[in-house]
């Protein structure tokens, strides 16, 4: 078995689903702890984040960091799944739909807001995901949730046997660039859908640094979680401590900290609770 800890930022094809890229690492590194920080659609590529072993413990703090993707909004289209994949439901004339009105609805997506996921979101409804109601046929209502846009531009408007808008998207997790899709067709009365999308950063993992799943190399967990959480250097004896399960001297950073051994290496995650500092998770070094 693998001892290696730390991440891959792989590029993820087309094709295969998050789940298969797991599959594929776990039998490449020879490790069952395998694990990603966000779900991408079959149907999108770019960066899948996967922790290896102890590193699959920080993956929460990851997935809940910004998002960047690249996208194609197709108007004049609407599918049952907002993508190119989804069964056509209505199909609108666009050619009345001019620039400057594209310019105008789009900025209602800019900023923070109520959206409605996408009906084949992984979302659970009474203990079933949306995406496997919809399959079966149901209808499917989810509620609105707060998401923010932080950046959103339009890189490009084609015009010929369809209309495509090329888009790039910074924002919040949990935002859904299916819905945005659906809803600038909505705002602009001809519908719309998704069929491109390739995610580029999971803050702070870049498109530029990822690789293919049989070549993508193990970034060591020390310094690639220092990039996204506090770090503190701790001695050996707030080391033996924490492997008792013990209580140590809070630390200076509030909020998660991530402890790191005098040997280089992650030693644990630490709150502060009470006056001093919990640990979280011990990892052996």
């Amino acid at each position: 078995m693998s001892k290696e800890h730390g991440f891959l930022v792989i590029d993820k094809p087309a094709g295969m689903t998050s789940h298969d890229v797991v599959a594929q690492l776990r039998k490449r590194l020879g490790t069952k702890q395998v694990g990603h920080a966000g779900t991408l659609d079959p149907m999108a590529t770019g960066v899948l984040v996967v922790g290896i072993n102890n590193a699959t413990k920080f993956l929460q703090y990851i997935v809940t960091g910004r998002k960047r993707y690249n996208a194609i909004i197709r108007l004049g289209i609407s599918t049952v799944t907002d993508d190119r994949e989804g069964e056509v439901i209505e199909v609108k004339d666009w050619r009345d739909v001019t620039d400057s009105e594209i310019e105008s609805s789009i900025n209602k997506f800019r900023g923070t807001f109520m959206q409605v996921p996408s009906s084949v979101s992984a979302k659970k409804i009474a203990g079933e995901r949306a995406y496997d109601l919809v399959r079966e046929g149901k209808e499917v209502e989810l509620a609105a949730k707060e998401v923010t846009i932080h950046d959103l531009k339009i890189l490009a408007i084609h015009r010929n046997s369809h209309l495509d808008i090329d888009i790039d998207v910074a924002c919040s997790a949990g935002t859904y660039i299916r819905s945005i899709a659906r809803d600038l067709g909505a705002a602009l009365g001809v519908g719309g859908h998704l069929i491109e999308l390739r995610r580029t950063e999971v803050a702070p993992f870049e498109l530029f640094a990822a690789g293919e799943i049989a070549s993508a190399e193990v970034l060591p967990l020390a310094s690639a979680i220092a990039k996204v959480l506090p770090i503190r250097n701790l001695g050996f004896d707030e080391v033996a401590e924490l492997k008792f399960g013990r209580r140590i001297e809070k630390s200076n950073q509030e909020g998660t900290v991530v402890g790191i051994a005098p040997d280089g290496e992650v030693a644990a995650i630490l709150e502060n609770r009470e006056g001093r500092a919990q640990p979280v998770s011990v990892f052996n070094s």
